[in-house]
């Protein structure tokens, strides 16, 4: 994803290296591999399992953040009559990986890439996720090949599935295709990336699905330092998004028709929520009309006016509760009640990112079962019902660490300036408490909490001064008091 990155710096460091390696050890995460499952990514990347599909015609390209190797996605996009053709190749890790090897076990313990500032810790060895499965440039590489036919407005006319032999021809970031759309420079590969994402975004429209433009916080190497930015999606982020996006949606089609798969899930929020951000929009004098959905007033907003940040920061309050749903009707588990994913009001699947995320790859192998006409193999069906529980854990193992790693920097950047004043905007007010919430800064990039003045509370979606009361990296603490 694109940032916005900011000049602040931390001077020591070693010390936030040694509280990184600190954390590591605290959440029992492993960085090494075991002797075996090297061996088995070193014979399996020399020898991979490659198909008899050749779609190395296909002129290929892949968007990824400048400094990515673990290179999950390409995609190859055309017109045709009437419409789109979305040819989407997904890196095939099951042509590596052997079921309950090595290799499968450990990944099946790490469940995803835990990202560090100093390091990642990747699900499978890096000689298979950066390396011979990744869908880098020039290299002929095994794939799941999706290819997904749209009408002119974007509309799915048909979706299928299956393995081939791919080559990716350029490896592009998110930067440079934005300036070539900007400048009108983009060849005809990235102007329909922006013409069939725009269409997406307004099938997504149309479904009254929604995606939230809040920018999020991120730590990134920086000249011998570390540095905090806020992470600020453009459009061409988003045009991309919509492409893996219609992928997992076709892809949870699929597994439910047959009866066998595993969802990304989403339950609606109920009504009091949304009861709830109506009085909060008041308080903001955010303008949403009673005729105007939730889905199309976030269109409306602009993150960079304070009150609309703020009120876009209680909007994820929506998010929660996302979990991943498997079913095997032949094994009496139905798919539930309500399968959509409620932010993008549509059933919806993880299945584009195998090298990143274990789901993924029990999701590719169902869909080319059901897509082939073959059984889905036993492996998958043996392991798919313990899925959920496992993601689940992983996905709080990896929160955890993001939280945890930013809170570390935040306390590392400002340790000796208790008493400095900063700018800061109020984005959250505990309803029970409220002179207490949490403020979010401009420069150094940090969301922190804060204590309201003694003679007032604070006053959300303004801009305020603040004081730094406490920067203590032993507990990865910040807090702030409204001056």
């Amino acid at each position: 994803m694109p940032r916005r990155q900011l000049s602040v710096r931390t001077a020591d460091t070693a010390r936030i290296n040694t509280e990184l390696d600190e954390l590591r050890t605290r959440l029992e995460i492993r960085t090494d591999w075991p002797a075996d499952a090297l061996a088995e990514a070193e014979r399996a990347a020399a020898l991979p399992r490659l198909p008899d599909l050749d779609a190395t015609d296909l002129d290929l390209f892949t968007l990824d953040p400048p400094d990515s190797r673990d290179l999950d996605q390409a995609m190859h996009l055309a017109r045709r009559d009437g419409g789109y053709r979305v040819h989407y190749a997904i890196a095939d890790v099951a042509a590596f990986v052997t079921p309950d090897g090595a290799v499968d076990t450990e990944a099946r313990r790490r469940v995803q890439t835990l990202y560090f500032p100093d390091s990642r810790v990747p699900l499978h060895p890096a000689r298979l996720s950066e390396g011979a499965a990744s869908l880098l440039p020039g290299e002929l590489r095994p794939a799941v090949l999706w290819q997904i036919d749209l009408d002119a407005d974007g509309a799915v006319l048909l979706a299928d599935v299956r393995r081939a032999r791919v080559r990716s021809r350029r490896r592009l970031d998110y930067d440079a295709v934005q300036g070539a759309l900007d400048t009108g420079t983009a060849d005809e590969q990235l102007t329909l990336l922006a013409e069939i994402g725009r269409l997406r975004e307004q099938q997504e429209a149309a479904r009254g699905g929604v995606s939230l433009p809040v920018p999020e916080q991120e730590v990134e190497p920086a000249d011998g330092g570390y540095r905090l930015s806020y992470r600020a999606a453009r459009p061409a982020d988003g045009w991309n998004a919509q492409i893996s996006l219609l992928t997992g949606m076709a892809a949870a089609d699929l597994m439910l028709d047959a009866g066998i798969g595993v969802l990304r899930t989403l339950p609606a929020a109920p009504g009091s929520a949304y009861a709830r951000l109506r009085r909060i929009a008041r308080g903001l004098g955010v303008d949403w009309p009673d005729t105007l959905t939730y889905p199309a007033l976030i269109r409306t907003l602009d993150p960079a006016d304070t009150r609309n940040a703020a009120f876009l920061n209680e909007c994820t309050g929506l998010l929660r509760g996302a979990g991943y749903a498997a079913f095997d009707t032949a094994r009496h588990v139905p798919p539930p009640a309500d399968p959509g994913h409620a932010a993008l009001a549509a059933p919806y699947a993880h299945c584009t990112a195998p090298l990143r995320r274990l789901v993924d790859r029990y999701a590719q192998e169902i869909c080319l079962a059901v897509a082939g006409g073959a059984d889905v193999p036993e492996w998958v069906r043996d392991g798919l019902l313990d899925l959920p529980g496992l993601m689940e854990r992983g996905d709080r193992r990896a929160h955890e660490v993001e939280r945890a790693c930013v809170d570390l920097v935040e306390a590392e950047l400002l340790r000796g300036r208790e008493g400095e004043d900063f700018d800061a905007v109020v984005i959250d007010v505990d309803e029970k408490r409220p002179r207490s919430g949490t403020v979010q800064l401009a420069d150094p990039a940090v969301v922190a909490r804060c204590d309201g003045a003694a003679d007032g509370g604070l006053p959300l979606g303004q801009r305020i001064r603040v004081r730094l009361a406490t920067a203590d990296p032993a507990t990865r603490t910040v807090r702030f008091a409204a001056v």
